[in-house]
């Protein structure tokens, strides 16, 4: 139990991403290219820490401006439904919030939607993947398989995120995610959060390639922290008008 040897578990991780999911990164950026060329955007979603990753898509500096964070707080901010309903520990698995948050956004049939979720199994996220593949968007997952193997979905339908996705990007996290055993059962130290920013990285670069390859200018943001970021990020947000929230 060290730094060290977490190092080296991260570090398999990582290898396994980048050595199994290039191609399907490869498809997946096919998908959010083509979206953005006619004028969608790209919706992501996550719940607990995958909360983290959707913003590492969403939001970002380096990061896509058509790009939009679904959140389950928009069902206060978007809806006007009650703060209370953010209290509850297990919302996220509720499969009863999908149609509310899908109807809260302000979606195109062009968007794509990239949902993130280390289990795939919770209502709200395989809710929310089925209904964007009832209303015609392609769906991206970032899951782990391993995990998603081994568990029951907690959807009425019993499906899983990984089983709607028209790509499936695996973050190669193992079951329980955490990833140095205790001795005396458990373990501690997750690896998904590292491999599915890293998937969500590669996702960016590939998109950003296929832009720059077919002569156009990536629309992206700057750091808000440099000198010219933020009149930068404006001019090009006023592109996406209504379409993109923005914020934390």
């Amino acid at each position: 139990m060290s730094a060290g040897a977490y190092l080296v578990k991260a570090q398999e991780a990582i290898d396994r991403v980048a050595s199994t999911q290039l191609e399907n990164v490869a498809r997946a950026a096919d998908l959010m290219v083509e979206g953005i060329g006619r004028g969608g955007v790209i919706q992501v979603f996550g719940t607990g820490h995958s909360q983290a990753v959707a913003m590492e898509i969403a939001g970002r500096a380096g990061g896509l401006i058509p790009a939009n964070r679904i959140a389950l707080r928009d069902l206060v901010l978007e809806n006007g439904e009650s703060p209370s309903i953010l209290a509850d520990p297990h919302l996220e698995r509720d499969p009863g919030l999908a149609q509310r948050l899908y109807d809260a956004t302000p979606t195109d049939p062009s968007d794509v939607f990239v949902i993130i979720s280390n289990s795939g199994i919770n209502g709200s996220i395989v809710g929310l993947a089925s209904v964007a593949k009832e209303n015609g968007h392609p769906l991206i997952a970032i899951t782990s398989l391993d995990h998603s193997g081994q568990v029951e979905s907690r959807h009425p339908s019993g499906a899983k995120l990984s089983e709607l996705a028209d790509v499936v990007l695996d973050n190669g996290g193992p079951f329980g995610d955490a990833a140095l055993p205790l001795p005396g059962g458990g373990a501690v130290c997750a690896v998904s959060t590292i491999t599915s920013a890293l998937l969500a990285q590669f996702l960016t670069a590939e998109v950003v390639r296929r832009l720059l390859d077919a002569g156009e200018e990536p629309p992206v943001y700057l750091s808000a922290n440099v000198p010219g970021g933020d009149s930068h990020n404006d001019a090009l947000l006023k592109r996406y008008e209504g379409r993109i929230r923005r914020g934390g």
